[in-house]
C-alpha cells in the first residue's frame, strides 16, 4: 500500500499581506517556517518512510520541503517540477485581495479566484513582477509559460506530471511527498477525488497541514486524512 502526502507550503510573506502571489517567488514568513516545522513533526509521528519527494520551482514550496526533510532526518534530495508551480494570477499578481474585491465586485472576484475555467486578465510582458519570478523558470519551454491561468489551465499541466511520473512511482510501492501550492494541489485533488467542475470551488487546502492519501495496489484510494485534525478541511469525494 503506497501513500501520497500532499503539503501546501507554509504561509508566505505575501500570504500574510493578503496579496495574489502566483508565480512571484516570495519567501516563507516566520509563521510559514513554523508551519513547515510542524508538518515535519506530524509526519515524523506518522512513522512512514518517504521514498520520493517533489516540489515546484518556487522557493516557498522548496523551503517548506527542505524543512520537512530535515525534520525527518532525510537527505536533501528531491525533484523539482515547474508543473507544480502555483497558478499564474496574471494581472492580479501583487494586488491586495480585499482591495481588489472592492474594486471589481464580489461576483467577478469569485470568478477570478475560485471558478474552474475563468482566468484573470493576462500579465503584460513588461510587468515589474516578472523580475521576481523564480530563476528556475528559465528551464521551462517558452511556449508553455503562461501570462495568466484558470484552475483548469493549472490542472492541464499538473495532471500529466502525475499520470506519467508520480503515478508510476506510486505503482512501484513508493511513498511520495509533494510540497506545492494551494491551486496546484487543488488541481491534483480534483483529479484524485473526482471532484466536479462546479464543486471544486469549495475545496480549501490549508497551509502546513499534510494530507495523507493511502492507495491499494490498484491505486484506488482506501483512506485519506489530514495530520492536524484541528485544521482539517473537508474533502469533496466522488461528487
Amino acid at each position: 500500500m503506497s501513500k501520497l502526502i500532499l503539503t501546501r507550503h507554509g504561509q508566505s510573506t505575501w500570504n500574510a499581506e493578503n496579496r495574489f502571489t502566483g508565480w512571484v517567488d516570495v519567501e516563507l514568513s516566520e509563521k510559514g517556517k513554523e508551519e513547515a516545522r510542524k508538518s515535519g513533526e506530524l509526519l515524523n509521528k506518522l512513522n512512514i518512510r518517504i521514498n520520493i519527494s517533489y516540489t515546484s520551482y518556487l522557493k516557498r514550496a522548496i523551503e517548506t520541503l527542505t524543512i520537512i526533510l530535515k525534520s525527518l532526518s532525510l537527505p536533501m534530495k528531491f525533484n523539482t517540477a515547474w508543473e507544480l508551480n502555483e497558478r499564474h494570477y496574471g494581472s492580479l499578481t501583487g494586488l491586495n485581495k480585499e482591495e481588489t474585491k472592492k474594486k471589481i465586485g464580489e461576483e467577478q472576484f469569485k470568478k477570478y479566484r475560485r471558478s474552474w475555467d475563468v482566468a484573470p486578465p493576462i500579465m503584460t510582458k513588461d510587468s515589474n513582477y516578472l523580475e521576481n519570478f523564480s530563476p528556475l523558470n528559465s528551464g521551462i519551454p517558452e511556449n508553455k509559460i503562461p501570462l495568466s491561468e484558470s484552475l483548469k489551465n493549472t490542472y492541464e499541466r499538473v495532471i500529466p506530471l502525475y499520470d506519467f511520473e508520480i503515478k508510476k512511482n506510486l505503482e512501484n510501492g513508493n511513498n511520495i511527498l509533494i510540497s506545492a501550492h494551494g491551486n496546484s494541489l487543488r488541481a491534483l485533488c480534483k483529479y484524485l477525488f473526482n471532484i466536479s467542475d462546479t464543486k471544486i470551488n469549495e475545496l480549501e487546502i490549508p497551509t502546513g497541514n499534510p494530507l495523507v492519501i493511502e492507495f491499494d495496489n490498484k491505486l484506488d484510494i482506501q483512506k485519506y486524512f489530514y495530520l492536524d485534525e484541528s485544521r482539517a478541511k473537508k474533502i469533496i469525494f466522488n461528487e
